[in-house]
């Protein structure tokens, strides 16, 4: 297995497989709680796992209003995508999950913040419940 690096985060490594996959993981976003990676990447496409709103330096939940959580949910996949030598102009797609639709207004606003006058396709979930109590969790695919 081959190791290389790329992008401006020193700490993370980037892994290419026989299967021509890159396994991203960057310090600058939660590790992963689970048996999955933050984001691969296969032909030029970058997979992002859902994130949470989890600050990755402290390892805190971020359980105040919609709008925190929704801007360290995009801190966190902006991170990885550029871990991947992606961007947020560079997502063609995102699927939100919402455990609360009449929140989606916030949730909105603070995405239009992030995404400026990008619109990749989107999906929005309403759940009953995400994980720990938090609102939102979005994954999201990019090009490199």
């Amino acid at each position: 297995m081959a190791k290389k690096h790329r992008g401006n985060n020193s700490k993370k490594k980037l892994n290419l497989t026989e299967n021509n996959m890159e396994f991203i993981s960057t310090k600058k976003a939660p590790e992963p709680a689970g048996h999955y990676s933050q984001a691969i990447v296969h032909n030029d496409l970058v997979f992002v796992s859902g994130q949470l709103p989890v600050n990755p330096e402290s390892g805190e939940r971020v359980v105040t209003s919609i709008e925190e959580q929704t801007r360290q949910v995009l801190n966190n996949l902006q991170a990885i995508l550029e871990a991947a030598g992606s961007s947020l102009d560079r997502v063609l797609k995102v699927t939100v999950y919402i455990s609360d639709i009449s929140l989606w207004g916030r949730l909105n606003a603070v995405y239009c913040e992030f995404f400026k006058d990008h619109r990749p396709a989107r999906a929005v979930v309403p759940t009953k419940e995400l994980h720990y109590g938090f609102q939102v969790e979005m994954e999201a695919i990019a090009t490199r």
